[in-house]
Formats: C-alpha cells, sequence, structure tokens
C-alpha cells in the first residue's frame, strides 16, 4: 500500500493543463445540459479519458517509469491508447464549442481529411519515441519528456477519431479502410514488442542503474515488450469490434434504403396504356 502512496510526482504542466481541459469541458457539457441535450454520460467517459492521461504521469507510475522499462510502458500505453480512446469516445468536442464558439469547427475537419497520414503519424509518434536516444533522453530531460507525452496524446486523439469517429465528428475514411489502418498499426506495435521480447542485448543502456534490485534490465525490457505488445491489443479489438457493428449497420440501413425505394416506387405496367392498331 505505500507504493500508492508514495512518489506522487507534481508535473505541473500536466496539472495545469488538466484542470483547464477538465473544467473547460464541464461548463460546456453544462451549458449543453441546460439545453435539454443529455450529454452526461459521454461527458463520463471524456473526463475519466483525462484521468487516466494525468494519474499516469502524476500518479507513481511516473517515479517508477523512470526505474523500470515495463512500467513506462504502462504508462505510455495510457497515455497514448486508453487516455485518448476514452476522450475521443467522450465526444467532447460539442462542449468546447459552447465555449469558444465556432473557432475549432475548421480544425477538426482538417484533422479529419486525411486518415492515412494521420495513422501513419501515429505510428511514427509511437515508434519514435521507443528509439534507444528518445528513450534515454526523455528519461534523463523532464522537458523531452512533456513534448513526448504531448504528442502521444496529439497522436493518439488522431488515431481514435480515424478509427471510431467522436460525434459529432465521423471518419473520413469507410469501414474496410478504417479497418486495414487499426490492423497496420497493430502490426506496427506486434513487431515493436517482438524486438523487445526477443532482444538477445539491452536496448535502453540508461535503465542499467542500481534501481534494478528485482530483476535484470534485460528481463525488465523483455516484460515491457510484452507489455506493449499484449496490452495494446484490448483497446484495438474493442475498436475493431466498433468498426465492424458500424459497417454491419450501415450495410442493413443501405439494404433497407434500396428495399424501400423498391416498394415506393411506381411500377411500370407491361400492358401498353393504349391498344394500338394491328
Amino acid at each position: 500500500m505505500t507504493v500508492l502512496f508514495s512518489h506522487w510526482s507534481a508535473s505541473w504542466p500536466a496539472l495545469a493543463c488538466y484542470l483547464v481541459v477538465a473544467a473547460g469541458h464541464l461548463a460546456g457539457t453544462a451549458r449543453i445540459q441546460g439545453k435539454r441535450l443529455p450529454q452526461w454520460r459521454e461527458a463520463a467517459l471524456c473526463q475519466a479519458g483525462l484521468l487516466v492521461t494525468v494519474l499516469a504521469l502524476v500518479s507513481p507510475l511516473g517515479y517508477w517509469s523512470s526505474v523500470y522499462i515495463w512500467v513506462r510502458a504502462v504508462q505510455e500505453l495510457l497515455v497514448a491508447f486508453v487516455g485518448p480512446g476514452l476522450i475521443v469516445a467522450g465526444g467532447p468536442w460539442n462542449a468546447f464549442r459552447r465555449l469558444r464558439g465556432r473557432c475549432g469547427d475548421a480544425v477538426a475537419p482538417r484533422a479529419l481529411a486525411h486518415p492515412v497520414a494521420a495513422v501513419i503519424a501515429f505510428n511514427v509518434i509511437w515508434v519514435g519515441w521507443q528509439l534507444p536516444v528518445l528513450f534515454d533522453a526523455a528519461r534523463a530531460d523532464s522537458g523531452l519528456a512533456v513534448v513526448e507525452h504531448a504528442t502521444y496524446v496529439a497522436g493518439g486523439l488522431l488515431l481514435w477519431l480515424q478509427l471510431i469517429g467522436s460525434r459529432p465528428l465521423t471518419p473520413a475514411a469507410p469501414p474496410l479502410r478504417r479497418a486495414a489502418m487499426l490492423i497496420g498499426t497493430v502490426g506496427v506495435g506486434t513487431i515493436l514488442g517482438m524486438v523487445l521480447v526477443f532482444g538477445s542485448g539491452v536496448v535502453y543502456p540508461a535503465y542499467g542503474g542500481s534501481g534494478h534490485q528485482i530483476m535484470t534490465v534485460l528481463d525488465d525490457q523483455q516484460l515491457a515488450g510484452a507489455v506493449l505488445w499484449m496490452g495494446m491489443l484490448p483497446p484495438m479489438i474493442l475498436a475493431g469490434v466498433t468498426i465492424l457493428m458500424r459497417w454491419l449497420s450501415d450495410e442493413e440501413s443501405a439494404e433497407l434504403s434500396v428495399g424501400l425505394d423498391r416498394l415506393l416506387s411506381p411500377r411500370k405496367s407491361s400492358w401498353p396504356s393504349r391498344p394500338g392498331v394491328r
């Protein structure tokens, strides 16, 4: 229990961003609620995503992530996958529009206009920060760590917006293309995890300090690879199920629309309207 109540870090940039965004979201949601548009269920998802993200940085995870590689892997999954996924599922955009007017209307569609580029950008961010030179540098430099976490959140938001959408925004890519982008992202994460799990050499030498009293750096590195490999699967599987269900729903709606059009459209008689002279 002492681990849960010790080593909490005061990451002021993370706390300041959380307070501003969470308070703004609740204020905007309250204005929508006043107009009889209940959205508190979605608001709870968004607030949960914000809370998960900030807790991954200021809780003991923030401290132990500089000691154990596998703890840092858990932190990265929460910041890049789980937190942004919950925020996007919460659809906070209408709430923010109540506070900012229509200034954000042009930004969101622009972010959704290039789905493949957005997914590639996320994977570049995800893999780029795993490179030893950046991975070790972010551990030693708190300013660089802030940049790392900010790019994780931004990339995660772009990824989930392209895969599942977020009311009132809809993904630009059709369901099959979104499924392909999801599979590609899982493939990148799988390769990254396999490199760490089956690697025989230490990739992150900066973690080879005296803090490793329970396991070796290589064992820690291999466990981190397993965390990254397996940890990303549950949210991606949920996204795949969501894409499949929406695809089937769209297909059923299209078939129903075609059937109704056939029923309502006037049928042409096979007999001529006027008898002709033979």
